[in-house]
């Protein structure tokens, strides 16, 4: 190569390299200064680019009470993230031809009541099944249960709707799918993931929850109660291991499974491409999530990605097809913003990964804001029930985390409608809202009868 072609060369990679530290430092700047402004213990971030880790960094304490910080090894508890390996699982049965996707989860619940009958794996793993949350208020989450009194439960309850009418997000509708893995396979789901994911990958610490085994770099999960950081509450050791979500994972272990996702791995190319197909509901629309992935687009490319909360952590993955990018962000706090973090972690890394900025809609929706005011009260007095709300996902003690999250930013005035759009047959508004104590976006999702789906603020 020229001198001269060298030294523009060189030049290239030291710019290159420059942008890189600067990235690095403004994400480290980002995530310290959010750990303060959350009031976060601990804080884990993972980003692959092209295959290789660019970024496994802990920070703040995975250990409060012993001063323990976090690092790259530190074990947080997934949530729903875990939701993904649990489809995994199910999706290997059906490559065994042990299942099929539209079989009725009647074949393998024969006591399941007949209106049930609609209800296939396929709906489960994209919730479109109607099957209600946790048997909304009557579930005790210090009792031990089995798969067969669980199902009951769920059975007893009913339908919140008919099976692929809708999108509602089910955490029973997966421990259903747990509790079928093991009816069909002779396994605990765990089992077969740490036998057939979690070893194959390399996933060296991946596992279910275990309140009573040693476990090495375990962080501990915490939540803010009237501003108090308190320990997580128990659960009960069978509630702990159930398939909608109970896994511990260190950032080597995400890493492990996204290589293993970009390589294809585990299963043959067409089952990825049913996990990554969004659903279709019966109107005909598609909803953006397929088998524990929701399924988007930013800035024209596709993303794959999911949150998770339970137990005192929350958990966010993303991975950006179109820039080769996948950024993972584990917290130790009930309330952390993980996927709102995980969001400007990405734009900081790739300002092709920005969110888009929003401005103000003219006219703004008077009928969705008058909705809006209603929930917030609620949420704030603390008597959010599932007579507002979908009774799908599970609402024990959610009462209590929307008060927790509403609360403290005192009454509303000002509202500015920032973005709307629709997911399959229902509404999802933006809303920048003043409140006495701060303004926060605030993101409404309502079905198509008003009922609340979710509502997130960010900014709080």
């Amino acid at each position: 190569m020229p001198k001269k072609l060298r030294a523009v060369f060189s030049l290239a990679l030291l710019a290159s390299a420059a942008t890189a530290v600067a990235a690095d430092d403004a994400i480290d700047s980002y995530v310290l200064a959010e750990l303060a402004r959350q009031r976060i213990p601990g804080a884990a971030v993972l980003i692959v680019k092209g295959g290789t880790v660019v970024k496994e960094r802990g920070y703040g304490l995975a250990n409060v009470e012993h001063n323990v910080p976090v690092k790259a090894e530190t074990i947080f508890q997934t949530g729903s993230v875990g939701k993904q390996f649990t489809a995994t699982a199910v999706m290997l049965l059906v490559e065994d031809g042990r299942i099929a996707l539209d079989d009725s989860l009647r074949e393998y619940f024969p006591e399941a009541p007949a209106d049930w009958q609609p209800i296939t794996i396929r709906r489960l793993l994209t919730h479109t099944s109607g099957v209600r949350g946790e048997g909304d208020e009557d579930l005790d989450l210090q009792r031990n249960y089995t798969d067969d009194e669980l199902a009951k439960n769920f059975f007893d309850h009913g339908l919140a709707f008919a099976p692929g009418s809708r999108w509602s997000y089910s955490n029973a509708g997966f421990v259903l799918l747990g509790a079928l893995v093991k009816r069909v396979s002779g396994q605990f789901y765990g089992d077969v993931l740490a036998e057939r994911v979690f070893a194959p990958l390399g996933m060296k610490t991946a596992r279910v929850i275990s309140d009573t085994d040693v476990v090495m770099n375990r962080a501990a999960g915490y939540e803010l109660k009237d501003g108090v950081l308190k320990n997580q509450d128990w659960v009960s050791r069978t509630l702990n291991a159930t398939a909608d979500g109970s896994l511990y994972l260190a950032l080597p272990d995400y890493a492990a499974w996204d290589r293993g996702l970009r390589e294809g791995r585990i299963l043959r190319p067409e089952s990825w491409k049913q996990v990554y197909t969004p659903v279709t509901l019966a109107s005909g629309k598609t909803y953006p999530y397929g088998f524990g992935w929701g399924v988007d687009t930013l800035n024209g490319q596709t993303v794959y990605s999911h949150g998770g909360s339970w137990q005192g952590f929350r958990s966010s993955i993303a991975r950006y097809l179109g820039s080769d990018v996948t950024v993972v962000v584990l917290a130790n706090l009930a309330q952390a913003s993980t996927e709102a973090m995980g969001d400007h972690i990405a734009g900081l890394f790739d300002a092709r990964l920005r969110q888009p900025e929003l401005t103000a809609i003219p006219g703004g929706d008077a009928s969705t804001e008058k909705r809006l005011r209603v929930l917030l009260a609620l949420a704030a007095a603390g008597t959010l029930t599932t007579a507002e709300a979908i009774p799908v996902s599970a609402f024990k003690g959610m009462e209590k985390y929307y008060q927790e999250m509403v609360a403290p930013l005192g009454a509303p005035s000002t509202f500015t409608l920032m973005d709307r759009r629709t997911r399959g047959d229902d509404a999802v508004t933006t809303w920048d809202v003043v409140f006495a104590q701060k303004t926060a976006r605030v993101q409404l999702h309502l079905d198509p009868d008003g009922k609340l789906v979710s509502l997130d603020v960010e900014g709080r």
